[in-house]
Formats: structure tokens, C-alpha cells, sequence
């Protein structure tokens, strides 16, 4: 079988905007979600601001009972519910309390952690020996699948119910993991995507590397700055984002918007070998799992509008651009145009790859390539490659056809994904 998929449906749960509305609007007028963090600042991190998303207990009571969130605080879960409800929703799709559970659909959602809050609090009262007070959600909040479990639940959903896992390369993967078993014919509709923890437990790890920035304590949204020459580090982020990707025959029966059509990709990884480390991407990897990301998808090089990049706001921007580069064998004005969401909501980690994934596919679907903000001062590594007029720092109005996504994470791990402006 090799049938076309879409995308019908989909959700975001961001440090700039909870709900497509408010994100749509934000990534279009470059606004930042980037806030100073008392909780890191109190903890005396080195990097003492972050991007949260801002979700209120009103608001989660729209997805959870208020006795499911008793004694709740899996922020990644909570994350990755909303984002997944609310693409199920957006797609036009009815949540049931049937019998039978749906056959057809299924949840393919990406994690790093699970419920790392939940998890210290558990070790605190094993070890004040209150094991029989953990309550019974402990093992559903802290388990890798609990994000899968809980929507797979909450929408009846009798397909495959997984969760995947690959550092920055999570949400990337899992849309591609959706993408082929729907063209496999072995399910109609995934709900595909991606979330991460939030708080101190979790960002502690990358401060203690010291590859987030330390310099914008004071001025937090000028501290996310992809390919500028003034970038320190990234700003840590969490959230979720989710799409319901579907067999195309499929939804053009149900009418269903359709919001792009995904045409391929592929991951990889550099196996830690040449250049490549468990924190360093091979080179030599990432422009292959470009270029056979475009074989996969049929396009030629020369094809691509817009680039979503990975892009974090490291040492490792310019190579990255450089990667494009050879892999497209495109330079200068002819690169194609190129972003960072990044540069609004920090590096949002298991997280990252699918919010920024949503960000590509409205792009495609409202016609509009979104600002880089924070790089006013370009990285001339960067700019010795590319024409800065393909780095934008306004919104532009265009009707786009292609955009490629890729992720690059930690383990030397690639993802690259190829979206298409849906034409039937």
C-alpha cells in the first residue's frame, strides 16, 4: 500500500501560547515566551530564566476531573493531554464513551521523562517509609507511555498506543512513526507528538553543562538567540505539540480540514563515530538524513521554501546552516528561507521537535514564513554562507509550498521531515 497521509488536526501547548489561536498568533508577531524563573534563580542556576507554558488549574479542568488531578503533577503529561485533546478536537473528531474503543486510531506520543516531579516526590516518601501514601497514579504519572496511556484512554483509542523516545529528536520521529504506518495501511488516523517536563529536575542536568545561556538574567526575552553572534546557550522550554495525521481517503470523507500533506523523511543517527558524540552531531549524518529525507519524499533540493531548523542558539548554529548548505547544495540568496521558533520559546527539549513541526504546518496552511527574533546581529560564520535576506526578521506574507523540519538531538540522532501545502 502507499497511500497519501495529512494532516487534519492540531494542538500546541507552548511557552508563547497554549491553544492554536494564541500560538498562531505569537510565532506570526515574534512575541516571546521567555520569562525570568524565580524557582531557578532561588535554586542559584547559572541560567535563571525559561519558557514555561502558563496553564491554569480552570483550564485542565477541561481535560482532567478534578479527582485525576488530585495529587497531579506530571506537567509533561499535562502537556502532551491538552496538545493531543486539542488536535483530536481541531480534526473534527468526536470523543466517545463507546464499548469498543476505535480500531482505526491511535497515539504514537514522545517523551524525554515522565513525571520527574511526581518521580522525587515518590523517593521522598518511600524513603520516609510512606510507600502505602504514593497513591494510585504514581506509576501512571512516572511510566515513559503515561502520556500515550492517558490519551489513549481518555479518547478510546484501540490502534497502536506507544511512546517514543530520541532527546530533541522525539517529536520528529513520532510524526514520521505515524506517518508510516498510516501509509502502511495499518491505521487511519495517529495522534502524533511530542512533550516535556518542566522545572529545575529537569533543566538542572544541561546548567551543569553550561550550555544555557547566563547572560539574559536580566533582559529574558533577548535570551533565546539562534544564529546570532551574540548566542550563549540556549533557554531551556517545555511543552507539547500534536497533530492528527491521517490516511488522506480517509479524510476527505469525513470533510476535514486538511492542513498539509506529509510527503516522507527520514532519521538516522552518526553513531557517535567521526565527528559525532553523544552531545556533537555528525556531520557527515545530518546531511545524509537531509538528503534521503528528500529521496524518501520525492522533492528536489531546490524545492524547499522554508526550513524549520533545529537551530538552539549554541556554537553548533553555523555548522548546522553549513550542513543545509552541502546537503541542498543551495548558498547564498539561493537558500532557502530559514527559522527558528527557538528563538520565541527556548529549546523545549523531548518537546521541541513537534511544536516546532505545528509551527511549520501553519505556516504552510496561512501562508506566512514567521520572524527570527534575537539575531539582529548575525553570526558571520553563518552569513559567510547564506544571504542574511533568508534569515527573516519580519513576518512575510507568502504562499509557500514546501517546508523541511529536522531535529538533531542528543545520542547523535537526526530527524528530518518534508511538509507539502495539501493539494489535492
Amino acid at each position: 500500500m502507499n497511500r497519501r497521509v495529512v494532516i487534519t488536526g492540531l494542538g500546541v501547548v507552548a511557552p508563547n501560547g497554549v491553544g492554536l489561536d494564541a500560538f498562531t498568533d505569537a510565532i506570526k508577531n515574534g512575541l516571546s515566551g521567555i520569562k525570568h524563573d524565580a524557582e531557578l534563580e532561588r535554586l542559584q542556576f547559572s541560567c535563571q530564566i525559561s519558557g514555561k507554558p502558563e496553564i491554569s488549574t480552570e483550564l485542565s479542568l477541561n481535560y482532567f476531573s478534578e479527582l485525576e488531578l488530585r495529587n497531579f503533577n506530571s506537567s509533561g503529561i499535562l502537556y502532551g493531554v491538552i496538545a493531543g485533546i486539542d488536535a483530536w478536537k481541531d480534526a473534527g473528531l468526536a470523543i466517545e464513551n463507546n464499548k469498543e474503543p476505535d480500531w482505526d486510531s491511535g497515539t504514537i506520543f514522545g517523551t524525554g521523562t515522565s513525571g520527574i516531579d511526581k518521580f522525587r516526590e515518590s523517593i521522598y516518601k518511600i524513603d520516609d517509609l510512606q510507600t502505602r501514601r504514593l497513591g494510585s497514579t504514581a506509576v501512571a504519572q512516572t511510566m515513559n507511555s503515561g502520556v500515550s496511556a492517558y490519551l489513549g484512554g481518555k479518547l478510546g483509542l484501540g490502534n497502536q498506543v506507544t511512546t517514543n523516545s530520541s532527546a530533541c529528536t522525539t517529536g520528529t520521529e513520532s510524526i514520521l512513526m505515524a506517518y508510516e504506518r498510516i501509509k502502511l495501511g495499518q491505521a487511519k488516523r495517529i495522534v502524533a507528538g511530542s512533550t516535556s517536563d518542566s522545572g529545575p529536575y529537569i533543566w538542572g542536568g544541561f546548567d551543569a553543562m553550561r550550555v544555557c545561556t547566563f547572560k539574559h538574567n536580566q533582559s529574558p526575552e533577548e535570551g533565546s538567540r539562534p544564529m546570532s553572534a551574540t548566542a550563549s546557550g540556549f533557554v531551556p522550554g517545555s511543552g507539547a505539540g500534536a497533530m492528527v495525521i491521517e490516511d488522506l481517503e480517509s479524510a476527505l470523507q469525513r470533510g476535514a480540514t486538511i492542513y498539509a500533506e506529509i510527503l516522507g523523511g527520514n532519521v538516522n543517527s552518526g553513531g557517535q563515530r567521526g565527528l559525532g558524540t553523544m552531545t556533537a552531531p555528525n556531520p557527515v549524518a545530518v546531511k545524509k538524513c537531509i538528503t534521503d529525507a528528500l529521496l524518501n519524499a520525492g522533492v528536489n533540493a531546490n524545492e524547499i521554501d522554508v526550513i524549520n531548523g533545529h537551530l538552539t542558539a549554541t556554537s553548533k548554529d553555523s555548522l548546522e546552516i553549513q550542513n543545509w548548505s552541502e546537503a541542498l547544495n543551495r548558498k547564498g540568496k539561493h537558500f532557502p528561507y530559514i527559522n527558528s521558533l527557538k528563538s520565541m520559546v527556548g529549546h523545549c527539549l523531548s518537546g521541541a521537535g513537534s511544536i516546532e513541526s505545528v509551527a511549520a504546518v501553519l505556516q504552510l496552511h496561512h501562508g506566512f514564513i514567521f520572524p527570527n527574533i534575537n539575531c539582529e546581529d548575525l553570526n558571520p560564520d553563518i552569513t559567510a554562507i547564506i544571504d542574511e535576506s533568508q534569515i527573516p526578521m519580519k513576518l512575510i506574507h507568502k504562499d509557500i509550498q514546501i517546508v523541511a523540519k529536522a531535529s538533531f538531538g542528543f545520542g547523535d540522532v537526526n530527524g528530518c521531515v518534508i511538509f507539502k501545502k495539501f493539494i489535492k
